[in-house]
């Protein structure tokens, strides 16, 4: 038995679960895992299993840029590097706010381990898959958008683990993000080639859209909001009836952030007419938000987004031996191209014109 099985059994035993059946689930693109409780008299639980070691550290506030790009890539993205304490302080700012997010039943910050309430397994992507209709589930997510948005964003979040920080998606982070796609894309496709030139060109062709990303940042941010992160809990209404995970990397970000992550979703095809039907919502819930003003931020980072999950992807294929992400990117180039069209964007549109061929978009 290793050390982690034992640290894992010793940490059942003091919650009272050590009788519990574990059922692994499937992993992701993360460090983290997680197996399915069952207690002898049929209670069904989550347990967390996030090693803080298993990464580089995530971000201290006071870091400077320079001091983040040495430390590793969690801190120039405000990652929270899985940390236990970051998803029990998300998770009790949501639940304060009246949205679902699991309950925390027991935490060792310090081993890395936390049991949660079980959201069981209607992910919006599955039940859909299955049948049921897209658009009350979308308009739903939506609300939870809305909710937390109206609510005031605090600085720092307490939960069951300790407090944490809620760090601003500030322009280090975004265009680190984007810097990704010229960093991978050339690795896995070598007919792509980005020199110092190039590379400089597309950093001044995104600043003003890191820079209005960065002024806006208003609002907590889920960060990865998408129908594979989202559960339905049919005995629950409205927003509290969306079932939320994984949004421990949360941060202060633009409003407009999780919008186009629900609504041009790297996973499935999210019809045009259903995107703007659920912008429409969100405008009539946020009455006073300058809609022009926000589509114009939401099609610049939606696009940033894209050619970071472009770039992503990538890494996966190419660092990792993940071949299975390369049937999404051609959804995250229909995007993109799609994005590059809207006003603001030129500088961007015409770096890709120069330097990434339509025929390489795909």
């Amino acid at each position: 038995m290793s050390d982690r099985e034992q640290q894992r059994l010793d940490f059942l035993k003091a919650a009272g679960l050590a009788d519990a059946a574990r059922t692994p689930l499937p992993g992701d693109a993360s460090t983290r895992r997680y197996e399915r409780l069952t207690t002898p008299s049929g209670v069904h639980l989550m347990l967390m299993d996030q090693l803080a070691a298993a990464e580089s550290p995530p971000a201290d506030p006071s870091w400077s840029p320079d001091r983040r790009k040495a430390e590793g890539w969690n801190a120039v993205a405000r990652l929270s590097a899985g940390r236990i304490e970051a998803f029990a302080a998300v998770a009790g700012h949501l639940r304060s706010l009246g949205l679902s997010a699991p309950d925390i039943v027991a935490v060792d910050a310090a081993a890395g381990l936390a049991v949660l309430e079980d959201f069981g397994d209607d992910l919006f992507a599955r039940v859909i898959e299955d049948g049921a209709p897209e658009e009350p589930l979308y308009l739903a997510a939506v609300e939870a958008l809305a909710t937390l948005h109206d609510a005031p964003t605090p600085s720092i979040l307490t939960g069951a683990a300790g407090d944490w920080p809620l760090l601003v998606y500030d322009e280090t982070a975004l265009q680190g993000g984007a810097d990704l796609f010229v960093e991978w894309m050339p690795r896995l496709d070598p007919a792509l080639s980005f020199d110092e030139a190039a590379i400089d060109e597309w950093r001044a062709a995104w600043a003003p859209v890191t820079a209005r990303g960065a002024a806006g940042a208003t609002v907590m941010a889920h960060r990865d909001y998408h129908a594979e992160n989202l559960i339905r809990l049919p005995g629950r209404s409205g927003a509290a009836g969306v079932g939320l995970i994984d949004f421990q990397d949360a941060v202060r970000a633009h409003p407009s952030w999780d919008l186009h992550s629900l609504l041009q979703d790297a996973r499935r095809d999210v019809p045009a007419a259903l995107e703007a039907r659920a912008l429409d919502h969100y405008f009539t819930l946020r009455p006073t938000t300058d809609r022009e003003a926000f589509l114009r931020d939401y099609a610049g980072l939606a696009a940033l987004n894209e050619a970071r999950i472009l770039g992503v992807f990538a890494r996966l294929i190419v660092r990792d031996g993940k071949p299975r992400y390369r049937a999404f990117m051609p959804r995250m180039w229909a995007h993109l191209n799609a994005n590059l069209k809207a006003p603001g964007l030129e500088p961007v549109a015409r770096w890709f014109a120069a330097h990434v061929p339509e025929a390489r978009r795909r």
